[in-house]
């Protein structure tokens, strides 16, 4: 059976098991629709939440970066998964308790202002919105490849796959429809992750792989690409370039940014009782951690991997030929996300670090780096790089898919509560009917798909750039927000609706300045420039942005009158601890 042929099969069975369960699941009422009936086991919403949260950024992202930026790139775990604990800890189970729909009711409700609620909807779906472009995207990419279609058309059928199960289903459909999409995507990354341990070091275990010595150099693994990567004038694998002080702040940023995305927490109102979204919080950092512990390992034998196929000699001096390169290569090359440019036309494919200050490459006659290779390929490609049989490559593919449309799907339910439980019956027309209301979100969901599916098309060149805006942005806004309302019965309408207007907006300048998305009508593109502010880059900005937001919330409460009485008192309900009559009930 041909490749094509399998990967059809593959990705085709998925599907028709996501069709089947959103059928089974759909939603008849707002409750079902928002928060799945809230009778989800915690196990099964553990096992939801993580497929909500490894997205294609985490799936096919993630071991990219590592792969290319190596121990610097440690962060991404660091503050991905540090943001599970703060949610766990600090705001999930307080949520729950709190009883409400979405992440802007409570905010309105906690700090007794529609002005704040409207806020709230602002931040969520400037968030979400710039999230669910890149799985948009990615989705598209891997149709292309696997499916070999048009980028545009693989959208199109990744659209109306969510379409079908999150407008039918809602919540309670995406979230069984998620519990199936984690087992394919956790068997997709992990299976392909222990044929090429076994291969390159003889231990079937990935994260002890790495840690392994390479079978066939001898050295241990590390030790072995350390020196690969140095020999083409690319700093160590395991060295620390960055700075510490940025090094923070971008974990920091990752962690308060994961605790305050509005799709992952609305994932804690779907369960039955308190207790039960601090354990499916524990739950989900297991089930994320299955994916993460081996994270690592694929990203550094990934970028192995690619070297080797480049020199199979084991030297700089000996690259392979062009016109020789493996069949990998030129999959890669229809999408556009693999490129050679023979610069000094010998018909070699030179791949280094062509800013190196090592003279033996211009000794050589390299006039600079030929192969330019995205790093959201280094997942999807990596079976076919070690070779791998072609239902591990049809499941790589079935994979990809799942870990984006799960994500995205969650993305847009936030977005389409947000508009029609939060703006329209919240704003616009508190007396709708629950059947007007439900018909609204199905609508509002429709819209949002429709909108992404046009931003994956055509996607704004800061969001295709990076998704450290969608993180910058809940980490700036949402989430001291959150903390303060759980946390502080001093702080007031004014200065939440302060502290989340500043926050935002200070951090969309900095990463907007830092970036140089300002259109430039000379050159008609896009520039970039050194950090700002000390060594804080934009993707780190997000951490300042909430201490901004903290500081301005508290000055602005303390300057003005105090909460109403009754809202302090539902304050201090929120936290009153587990033992204490109800407040252990729903």
């Amino acid at each position: 059976m041909d490749q094509f042929t399998l990967n059809l099969i593959v990705v085709g069975a998925t599907f028709a098991l996501y069709f089947g369960i959103a059928i089974w699941a759909r939603a008849g009422s707002t409750a079902e629709f928002y928060a799945a009936g809230r009778g989800v086991h915690p196990v099964l919403n553990g096992m939801a939440t993580g497929a909500d949260w490894m997205s294609a950024a985490s799936f096919i992202s993630m071991a990219g970066i590592i792969a290319a930026g190596g121990y610097d790139t440690s962060a991404y775990l660091m503050g991905w998964t540090g943001g599970y604990v703060l949610l766990a800890m600090l705001l999930a189970p307080y949520l729950r308790k709190f009883g409400k729909f979405t992440v802007p009711e409570f905010i309105g409700d906690r700090f007794y202002s529609p002005t704040a609620r409207l806020v709230a909807v602002v931040c969520l779906i400037t968030a979400s919105v710039t999230y669910v472009i890149g799985q948009m995207t990615g989705v598209g990419v891997a149709f292309s490849r696997f499916l070999e279609v048009k980028a545009s058309t693989g959208l199109y059928i990744g659209a109306t796959v969510v379409f079908f199960y999150a407008v039918l289903g809602g919540m309670k459909g995406i979230t069984y429809t998620q519990v199936a999409q984690y087992v394919v995507l956790i068997l997709a990354y992990t299976i392909p992750a222990v044929f090429i341990s076994l291969q390159l070091t003889g231990n079937p275990v990935p994260p002890l792989g790495l840690f392994s010595e390479h079978t066939a150099s001898g050295m241990p693994l590390l030790a072995k690409l350390d020196a690969v990567v140095t020999d083409l004038g690319f700093s160590r694998y395991t060295g620390h370039t960055d700075t510490t002080l940025n090094m923070f702040l971008f974990t920091m940023s990752l962690m308060i940014g994961t605790a305050g995305l509005p799709h992952v927490i609305v994932r804690f109102f779907t369960v039955p009782k308190v207790a039960d979204a601090r354990s499916s919080a524990g739950w989900a950092l297991v089930f994320i951690a299955l994916l993460y512990l081996v994270a690592p390992a694929v990203g550094a034998m990934a970028r192995l991997n690619l070297i080797s196929n480049i020199y199979p000699n084991g030297t700089a001096e000996a690259p392979i030929a062009y016109e020789s390169r493996p069949d990998w290569m030129k999959n890669w090359e229809t999408t556009g996300l693999l490129k050679f440019e023979d610069k000094n036309g010998d018909g070699l494919i030179q791949y280094y670090n062509d800013k190196s200050t090592d003279e033996k490459f211009a000794t050589a006659g390299w006039a600079g780096s030929e192969l330019t290779v995205n790093n959201d390929i280094m997942v999807l490609a990596n079976p076919e790089i070690a070779r791998l049989p072609g239902w591990v490559v049809a499941l790589v593919a079935a994979g990809g898919l799942a870990a984006a449309l799960s994500t995205a799907a969650g993305l847009l339910l936030a977005i389409s509560s947000a508009i029609s439980h939060d703006l329209i019956k919240g704003q616009l027309n508190p007396n709708i009917s629950e059947k007007g209301e439900l018909l609204a979100a199905r609508i509002s969901m429709a819209v949002a798909i429709a909108v992404a599916t046009y931003l994956g098309l055509n996607p704004p060149g800061f969001a295709a750039q990076t998704v450290a805006l969608a993180f910058g942005l809940a980490a700036a806004s949402i989430f001291p927000a959150l903390m303060m309302g759980i946390f502080s019965k001093r702080i007031n309408n004014k200065g939440a609706v302060a502290g989340m207007v500043t926050g935002l907006l200070v951090t969309v300048v900095y990463i907007f300045l830092h970036k140089g998305w300002f259109f430039l009508p000379d050159t008609n593109s896009f520039s970039d420039t050194d950090p700002l502010l000390l060594s804080i880059k934009s993707t780190s900005f997000g951490a300042v942005g909430a201490l901004i937001n903290f500081a301005v919330a508290y000055v602005v409460s303390n300057a003005t009158e105090e909460p109403p009485l009754e809202v302090q008192e539902l304050v201090e309900s929120i936290r009153v601890p587990r033992g204490a009559g109800v407040a252990t009930g729903h």
